[in-house]
């Protein structure tokens, strides 16, 4: 049966849209949902089905906000999202034991808190992505948060690497067989620096001395606080799809040097912790995606599901009620903590069974009984985005 969404979410102030069920979310993440709808900057706010508990601001929902932006409403992994793209090998052109893909991965791009020596052995060999990593460390120096220039050197040995927690690099086939490459990563260490000194910054401003929770205070447009955040998280948003593009890269030299000639379709590559400025009812107003995709009619979109459950790719409707948006992921229905004292490795593996990656006590709290069904998360918003593929994971490389 159709979901009948969206729900109003009781006791909201603003404007406030839910594709989930109040009784089925966290009391926390009610709660918290509740005070982001009652600051006075908030015009809209949407839920979506992959909803839970975050820092400040909930995980799975899109504020939006009349000349105010709270930089805990991004997230500390800014521009963190997904990026994909389709190829010409298919299920059966791989062999049975992808092990060692699996290792030539893992070598060629570091995992975890791994960095590269100096910069990505990728920005040699590709000159498009060597022209555009040069022009954003040219703007490094720009940078306004204070004392971040100390963090140069990690911010370029980084870019182009995977990091760890819920990201990963996938390689999955479709229901006709064909390969695909995923990817889910952020802005690492630097998009957290930026993230962090801007928000101690927030917390200390005037207007947000009275507000219940100090994690959710803001910037105003027209301050010179605003516009340093704005420089700043801009330029954490493209280092982000930068980096995931040089991962992309380095996964498709991985293949056609394993497998001989293999072509590739156009890149897929969507932030789902960021900001954008975009014009409702004829407002404009800053709109913040935490853990939820821009799903705009026509617009293309990937939707993850947890530690090798596999992945949608979807289509967006352009459903104005939901501001443009959708999901992100599964959505975690336990904390990291949670899932180690409930999970052992011995569930990890049978959870994981039939896909190549880690199976150790270190990936336990990445199980996939740590996360919500996928599968229930696309149905939850068939009004938001037509799914164009079921991708099924084959190979998952974690941090």
């Amino acid at each position: 049966m159709k979901p009948n969404f969206p729900v109003r979410l009781p006791g909201a102030k603003a404007d406030t849209l839910m594709w989930a069920y109040p009784e089925a979310v966290e009391y926390q993440a009610l709660d918290q949902l509740r005070r982001i709808s009652a600051l006075p900057w908030t015009e809209k706010l949407r839920v979506m089905p992959d909803v839970h508990l975050g820092k400040g601001a909930t995980v799975g929902s899109v504020i939006a906000m009349r000349d105010a932006v709270a930089p805990n409403a991004v997230g500390v992994d800014i521009g963190c999202g997904m990026i994909a793209i389709q190829s010409t090998l298919t299920k059966e052109d791989l062999p049975e034991n992808l092990h060692g893909l699996r290792l030539a991965i893992e070598a060629g791009i570091p995992v975890g808190f791994g960095r590269y020596a100096e910069t990505s052995p990728e920005l040699k060999k590709n000159r498009e992505l060597s022209v555009s990593f040069k022009k954003l460390m040219s703007r490094f120096d720009s940078l306004q948060a204070d004392r971040i220039a100390e963090k140069e050197f990690n911010s370029a040995r980084q870019c182009g690497t995977l990091g760890g927690g819920n990201h990963f690099i996938e390689v999955c086939s479709d229901t006709d067989g064909r390969i695909w490459v995923t990817l889910h990563s952020g802005s690492r260490n630097i998009g957290k620096e930026i993230a962090e000194r801007h928000a101690y910054v927030a917390r200390g401003l005037a207007h947000n001395k009275a507000l219940p929770d100090r994690d959710l205070a803001v910037f105003l447009a027209g301050t010179p606080e605003m516009d340093a955040y704005r420089h700043d998280l801009y330029w954490a948003q493209d280092y982000a799809y930068l980096s995931r593009q040089i991962m992309l890269a380095t996964v498709m030299r991985i293949l056609t040097e394993q497998f001989g000639e293999v072509s590739f379709g156009e890149q897929i590559n969507c932030h789902h912790n960021y900001v954008a400025e975009e014009t409702y009812d004829g407002v404009e107003l800053f709109v913040t995606r935490k853990g939820a995709i821009r799903a705009g009619r026509g617009e293309m979109g990937l939707i993850p599901g947890s530690m090798g459950t596999g992945s949608y790719v979807v289509s967006g409707l352009g459903n104005p009620r939901s501001l443009n948006s959708a999901a992100h992921g599964a959505g975690r229905r336990m904390s990291r903590a949670e899932a180690k004292r409930q999970f052992t490795t011995a569930d990890l593996a049978e959870q994981t069974l039939g896909v190549e990656c880690r199976k150790d006590h270190g990936v336990v709290d990445e199980i996939p009984g740590a996360y919500k069904d996928i599968n229930d998360v696309i149905a939850a918003q068939v009004d938001l985005v037509e799914v164009v593929a079921r991708l099924e994971t084959l190979l998952c490389v974690k941090g």
